[in-house]
């Protein structure tokens, strides 16, 4: 008999500020509906100076710790593609933040978007070998592109942290899995670049045809039918790029693809990506977590995932919520980490966008601006230095 293993808990994180699109629209001469219709984007979350991937993380991860017990969780997976650095896991620091045991191994995953679920799915390769253990599944990133540039108004930061162990209380991962992949530039950002590179028509096109053939993969792994699913979570660029991707997948599938169709699968997903922003590879779980804070009860039913990442890899699977989830939700807190975000103004949000640590190995603090539980105050002798509250 094979056990069931997926989601247990999960948590999520965002940052200390969060710029509206109406004062990015004002700065810009834009069109508001460019960007609330448009892309289906209201606000953007910005990062404090003494605010990071590793910050956010630890934030998300914290709450999940103290629920859980430590003893078990024996491997942790940090996925993002904002890495601070070039050698060391970012989850190292988070595993010392939170106080986890030195028997764990701590690795850090990159694909672009998609690493979450790559992390996700050998969590669950990792649990399979010994049911006892639990993973930790850190996706955080800060998605940053150049100022007055076509990407800047899909900018955003967030943390997923997800526990992934047996007998879960949230959703179970099912096989198999459709998948793709294909050698595309469609968004990258090289060694020596702060801010990503886009091209938006080829990014469009590429997860479309990612889409597609995920979907093609997982029809000939024998998955279910589309009809079946109470649900799409989708990875969110800009939540429209949902849309976008449903609607093909519909249509290549023979289905109707109407507005009233689309909001059936996709309406519940969006509520917390459209006013975060792009959190690269915590979008999708993002999304995942809004879906259960939101639509009606889901218990037994099954949810389809799409994950993509540029350049570029797609992951299409299913997963099935659990009697019980509602009681292990976090949606009081998930709601509160959006709603405590403070509002900053265009020229606030610029200063912090240009801003970046010295490169000199000097020591360097960092000024106090977020109230988390944890923050990044400062640089010595090029090594960062984290505190918690």
């Amino acid at each position: 008999m094979s056990i069931s293993i997926g989601i247990h808990d999960l948590s999520f994180a965002t940052s200390e500020f969060v710029l509206p699109h109406t004062a990015l629209a004002e700065h810009n001469g834009t069109d508001i509906g460019k960007y609330h219709v448009g892309i289906g984007q209201r606000s953007m979350s910005v990062p404090a100076a003494d605010e990071d991937i590793v910050t956010m993380a630890a934030t998300a991860a914290a709450p999940i710790v103290a629920r859980h017990s430590k003893d078990r969780i024996r491997t942790v997976v940090f996925a993002t593609e904002s890495s601070i650095d070039q050698a060391k896991a970012g989850g190292v620091y988070v595993h010392s933040l939170i106080g986890l045991p030195s028997a764990c191994r701590v690795v850090e995953l990159k694909q672009a978007c998609y690493g979450a679920t790559a992390a996700l799915q050998f969590a669950i390769g990792l649990v399979r070998r010994d049911p006892a253990q639990q993973v930790l599944v850190i996706a955080s990133d800060v998605s940053k592109y150049e100022l007055d540039s076509p990407g800047e108004a899909t900018q955003g930061a967030a943390a997923v942290a997800m526990l992934v162990g047996a007998d879960p209380a949230l959703v179970r991962i099912e096989e198999p899995s459709g998948l793709f992949t294909a050698d595309v530039m469609d968004f990258w950002r090289p060694n020596y670049r702060d801010t990503a590179l886009v091209d938006g028509q080829e990014s469009i096109s590429a997860y479309l045809q990612a889409v597609e053939g995920a979907w093609k993969d997982y029809a000939q792994q024998d998955g279910r039918s589309l009809e079946e699913f109470a649900a799409f979570v989708y990875h969110q660029p800009f939540t429209k790029m949902a849309y976008k991707a449903h609607r093909h997948l519909l249509e290549f599938c023979g289905h109707d693809a109407d507005r009233d169709a689309l909001e059936r699968a996709l309406g519940s997903t969006t509520a917390y990506n459209t006013v975060v922003g792009n959190s690269y590879t915590a979008s999708v779980y993002l999304g995942l977590a809004a879906l259960l804070d939101r639509a009606d009860d889901l218990t037994g039913r099954p949810v389809a995932f799409l994950s993509y990442g540029s350049g570029s890899v797609a992951e299409f699977f299913a997963g099935t919520v659990v009697a019980g989830y509602r009681e292990h939700l976090r949606t009081e807190e998930n709601r509160e980490a959006i709603a405590r975000r403070k509002p900053v103004d265009y020229a606030g949000y610029r200063a912090l966008h240009e801003r970046s640590l010295p490169a000199d190995g000097g020591d360097h603090s960092t000024p106090a601006q977020t109230t988390g539980p944890y923050r990044l105050a400062g640089i010595s002798g090029h090594k960062r230095v984290y505190e918690a509250r």
